[in-house]
């Protein structure tokens, strides 16, 4: 299987396993500044060269290479799940794509009929986020009416191809203390180009693509919703010490346990 979702810089100084919705267009542009002294013009998601990404063919071995030596630091970053899935809601649901068409083509008409869903006009945020929820508890747990897409599939997911496929994590940060967080990345890598997090532009290649979000986080989540939160996401909340009770609360009970983390992940 390899290492999906896995990034390397060029020059060999750190790997990046992505998680979707965690920052991940920033953290892919700080890796490739590190290694040109400039940021990729465009959404680095679409960049093919200058930074080596499990995806493009050439960039395996190398990839593998670095993962099985144990020797390259690696990270990944994590997110609070009810803003994960806020997000994805408000960017992919009701958002237009770069590409200037809804995501995935018949997936918006197909839960706007399915499930009640609303995206366009002045429509009800919290209902209609609440029956995407729906939705998306059907894709994980019962792989219809779609399998589940990336940008709602559990974080601990994605973390675990890395450590089931041979993969170590060196560190694991919140999005919520990002500048405190990739500091520690840095300060264990040696990089071309010096990186002052101060001075990096937040990268945030969702921005704009939906409709602005009306109300607190909280507001959204009613005992249903918090019921197929915790059915989808527990590992998620357990492992990552994300606040489960109180969804208003975007901040982590505390560090993640990398032991817990590779002996719960590593089945």
């Amino acid at each position: 299987m390899g290492f999906p979702g896995t990034w390397m810089t060029e020059s060999g100084s750190v790997l990046y396993r992505v998680v979707p919705k965690c920052a991940c267009s920033t953290i892919g542009q700080i890796m490739y500044f590190s290694d040109h002294g400039r940021f990729y013009d465009g959404d680095i998601h679409d960049a093919t060269s200058g930074i080596h990404k499990w995806a493009l063919e050439a960039s395996q071995p190398k990839i593998e290479a670095a993962v099985r030596s144990r020797a390259v630091f690696a990270f990944t970053c994590v997110r609070n799940p009810y803003a994960r899935i806020l997000s994805s809601f408000f960017d992919k649901i009701c958002g237009i794509q770069r590409n200037g068409r809804r995501y995935r083509g018949n997936l918006v008409p197909l839960i706007m009929q399915k499930y009640g869903v609303e995206v366009e006009g002045d429509f009800d945020q919290i209902a209609s986020f609440r029956r995407f929820l729906l939705f998306v508890r059907d894709t994980i747990r019962w792989r219809r009416p779609m399998e589940p897409d990336i940008h709602w599939s559990a974080m601990s997911g994605h973390v675990s191809t890395f450590i089931v496929n041979g993969g170590t994590y060196d560190h694991i940060f919140f999005t919520e203390k990002f500048d405190e967080g990739m500091q520690v990345v840095l300060d264990h890598i040696k990089t071309k180009h010096k990186v002052n997090l101060k001075k990096i532009p937040k990268f945030n290649e969702s921005e704009g693509h939906g409709p602005k979000r009306l109300h607190p986080v909280e507001d959204y989540f009613d005992d249903l919703s918090m019921h197929l939160m915790w059915e989808i996401y527990k590992r998620d909340f357990q492992l990552f010490r994300y606040d489960f009770e109180n969804p208003g609360n975007k901040m982590p009970k505390g560090p993640v346990d990398l032991d817990e983390v590779h002996a719960k992940l590593g089945d």
